[in-house]
């Protein structure tokens, strides 16, 4: 199957959790059954292939610690001559900075969707029934 034959999509999933590391979301895309390609970096892990089956993996690293595990679309998908360091002479890829920004903020936005997941409002009391003007009246006028 050429690439143009089939919609290929590269996702780069990056893991801020105390309870999931990146080895263990790494071993959950290695077992999964469908034919993707996996590439550590220092960041994460891309997952790139078939729309539907780098969704589905998506999913299940996500569903480990939906609140620590983030995922974001990759432009091109790794080589691509565009963003290759190696057809670049070498540095850093093209929004190497933006993404170490964007992971530097990680841990302040897993904290803020635990809290907003924690928040749970007081259960709203039922109002009263509302009652009528007339009996309303006669309630006043049997306490006289």
């Amino acid at each position: 199957m050429s690439g143009e034959d089939v919609d290929e999509i590269t996702k780069i999933v990056v893991i801020d959790s105390e309870s999931v590391l990146p080895s263990d979301a790494a071993m959950k895309i290695y077992e999964s059954d469908v034919d993707i390609t996996i590439k550590e970096t220092c960041f994460g892990t891309m997952v790139t292939g078939p729309r539907d089956s780098v969704e589905k993996v998506v999913a299940e690293v996500r569903a480990l610690d939906p609140n620590h595990v983030f995922v974001k679309q990759r432009g091109f998908p790794p080589g691509d001559k565009r963003r290759c360091r190696a057809s670049r002479g070498g540095g850093p890829r093209p929004g190497f900075h933006y993404l170490r920004n964007e992971v530097a903020s990680l841990p302040i936005i897993s904290k803020a969707l635990d809290e907003y997941e924690a928040y749970n409002p007081a259960e709203k009391e039922e109002s009263p029934e509302k009652i009528s003007p007339s009996k309303l009246k006669d309630i006043i006028e049997s306490k006289l």
